[in-house]
């Protein structure tokens, strides 16, 4: 019997793939806990819809994250930090700090978990990497300087 998987079943497949099932397998356990439904020709329209959907959102994510990074890319963001001796700072520079300064300069908000830096602790200039989308990633300058 072919059904559509409504969730990852373990074995047998990932969510949204039709798989071959005995029937015994999927009236007894698949059907009851709600893991899979019949493909039959309703069913198939609706997954097609629905792959559809998902796939023109998943370009609709992609395009709008190339834009911002054609929009970020070789910009600079200037931090002000206090800092001690030899250059090095009271505290560090974080990704959530150079998220809120780039909104503050750059009108662009970008998720602290997208930004890719190890933590800031000397002053100077840093290329940090902002990952949009797995595939799209763009390169900033981040200057620290010192606060007066």
């Amino acid at each position: 019997m072919k059904v559509i998987l409504l969730q990852d079943v373990k074995s047998v497949g990932k969510k949204g793939e039709v798989v071959n099932a005995s029937d015994g397998y999927a009236r007894n356990f698949l059907f009851p806990k709600k893991l899979a439904q019949e493909a039959n020709d309703v069913n198939m329209h609706i997954l097609n819809k629905k792959n559809e959907a998902d796939r023109k959102k998943k370009l609709a994510e992609i395009e709008e994250a190339q834009k911002v990074a054609n929009e970020l890319k070789d910009k600079e963001v200037i931090i002000y930090a206090k800092s001690g001796d030899n250059g090095r700072l009271f505290g560090a520079i974080t990704t959530k700090d150079i998220s809120q300064e780039m909104e503050k300069q750059l009108n662009i908000k970008i998720d602290k978990k997208k930004i890719v830096v190890n933590t800031i602790k000397t002053m100077g200039l840093y290329d940090v990497e902002v990952k949009l989308y797995p595939e799209i990633s763009t390169k900033i300058k981040v200057i620290i300087k010192e606060q007066q």
